[in-house]
């Protein structure tokens, strides 16, 4: 086992293997930038070093820096967490060039699986079902349309060197072929410095499902069965869950077996994903394999009952996996929701500011990967995460309920965030029954996010609002504040001091206050 890793991350994840470091009496190294001096991954650390500024072109993403500070401080490994670095083949080259450990795959791994259009031909010489389409990037328009009319529209057109839904774009006719190829090719070079784009059939109505899969330098590949994560927007994820209510067991070990030949294939090591479009049919088609831990590793550690970035770790060091398929079954029902500092009402726009007040949720089966505090500044310089609310219970039904229980428990008092979002996405009866695919989302975001006219909710906000206006009435305040305010140009304003003998008055009241 390593004496020391540095932590080539921030935030929930940095925090995350600092953690994981720690139960394996492993000493740490936290790297920061000037934005994040104060960030509790930089407290909790044996070690920190300030690598850069803010933005992360001059500190988390600068590897030559990474690299000399894990010389410099002895640490033996570094762990990349996701993003920032963690699929740069390159960096895991130079990691191992160093004399250093890279805790992920081999860097010819990374290679193999980091292009998508690599891993469709890998995909396709290991007899995995892949979505029809090339295997290459489309010279121009011309070709995109002849590959789109040998498929049939829709089509979809993807940038190969990356994710996150850069670069991609629904095409449902021939005349935007060309208007979305270049749109297409101008968002995968600004994002992955490639414009490389390729076209595949668009599938209807498919859910999002992936397996986890964990090898070691030993020849042991395994799965750790299937995580849903249809719940996206923009082709981004924002609820995923463990396990599928559309996977069987017989889909589940069919689903297994074929990205594990998938990670044969690439000779993978260590912790990866395979992703797939899962048809209303059971037909499944292999995406592309993301060669990190992913944000939602924790729905498959609650229900497998295993930490994966301690097995990360474990197999960087040459451990062999003790386990067997055998041992992995699901064991209840674990569900994830990202907390991000965005404003659902408004678009998701960034929200920024300090964290004044945060309350977290706890109990039973709850779980709060969070890399945020009170005090807090959240800033434009990294993306909106700012923590992960887990849950676990026996079976679905009592998850959702658990999860709503955890939401209404969550406080955070100074930003705005997705937490009221994802308790209506919990009480939506569609998503209750299961009944989502990748589209669910973008077809229930007006409803999940428009005003909210649920009477018990519009009843206790009346309530709520009557109360303080009695209070400022008994305090000798009326005439300044919310109640003064709220005449809403009937030419006088409310006497609430009269509220209360006049037949409808808290009524009236509490509509003035409560829904102005």
């Amino acid at each position: 086992m390593f004496n020391k890793v540095l932590v080539a991350n921030r935030g929930e994840i940095a925090l995350r293997v600092i953690r994981a470091c720690q139960e394996l009496g492993v000493k740490t190294v936290a790297v920061y930038s000037e934005a994040d001096a104060q960030a509790p991954h930089v407290r909790e650390a044996d070690e920190a070093v300030l690598v850069g500024p803010p933005p992360s072109s001059q500190s988390y993403l600068v590897g030559e820096r990474l690299i000399e500070v894990a010389l410099r401080t002895g640490a033996q490994a570094i762990h990349p967490g996701y993003g920032f670095l963690s699929e740069r083949a390159w960096f895991a080259r130079a990691v191992r060039e160093a004399g250093l450990v890279f805790i992920g795959p081999p860097a010819e791994a990374i290679e193999a699986m980091g292009s998508k259009t690599a891993a469709r031909q890998l995909a396709i010489s290991a007899g995995v079902p892949v979505v029809p389409g090339n295997t290459e990037g489309v010279k121009d328009a011309d070709e995109a349309i002849a590959i789109a009319e040998t498929y049939g529209f829709p089509v979809l057109l993807k940038a190969a060197a990356g994710g996150g839904g850069k670069g991609m774009r629904v095409v449902r006719v021939r005349e935007e072929v060309a208007d979305a190829l270049a749109s297409a090719r101008r968002e995968a070079r600004n994002a992955f410095g490639d414009d490389a784009v390729y076209l595949e059939k668009y599938i209807e109505g498919p859910r999002h499902v992936e397996i986890q899969v964990l090898a070691d330098t030993h020849g042991n590949v395994m799965h750790l069965g299937e995580r849903e994560c249809s719940v996206q927007r923009r082709h981004q994820k924002m609820i995923e869950e463990a396990p599928s209510v559309a996977v069987t067991p017989e889909l589940r070990a069919r689903m297994g077996a074929t990205a594990v030949a998938a990670a044969k294939a690439a000779g993978y090591v260590n912790a990866g994903t395979c992703e797939f479009l899962l048809d209303k049919d059971g037909n499944y088609y292999f995406l592309e394999m993301n060669t990190r831990i992913q944000v939602e590793h924790p729905v498959t550690e609650l229900v497998m009952g295993l930490d994966l970035v301690q097995w990360q770790i474990r197999i960087a060091a040459g451990e062999a996996l003790p386990f067997a398929q055998k041992d992995f079954t699901p064991r209840g029902w674990a569900i994830e929701c990202r907390i991000t500092s965005e404003d659902p009402t408004n678009g998701f726009l960034p929200s920024t500011g300090r964290i004044d007040y945060l309350h977290l949720p706890s109990g039973p089966g709850v779980r709060w990967d969070g890399g945020i505090e009170a005090g807090s500044e959240v800033g434009l310089h990294y993306d909106p995460m700012l923590a992960k609310l887990i849950v676990h219970a026996p079976t679905r039904a009592l998850a959702i309920a658990r999860m709503r229980r955890a939401l209404h428990e969550l406080t955070i008092d100074g930003i705005e965030s997705s937490r009221g979002f994802h308790l209506r996405v919990m009480d939506d009866p569609e998503f209750q029954r299961g009944d989502i695919s990748i589209q669910w989302l973008e077809q229930r975001l007006s409803t999940l996010t428009g005003p909210n006219t649920d009477p018990d909710t519009l009843r206790l906000a009346a309530i709520a609002a009557a109360l303080v206006a009695h209070e400022e009435r008994t305090a000798g305040r009326v005439g300044s504040g919310a109640v003064s305010s709220s005449n809403n140009g009937t030419g006088s304003s409310t006497d609430s001091a009269s509220a209360s003998s006049t037949p409808g008055g808290w009524a009236a009241l509490a509509r003035r206050e409560g829904l102005r």
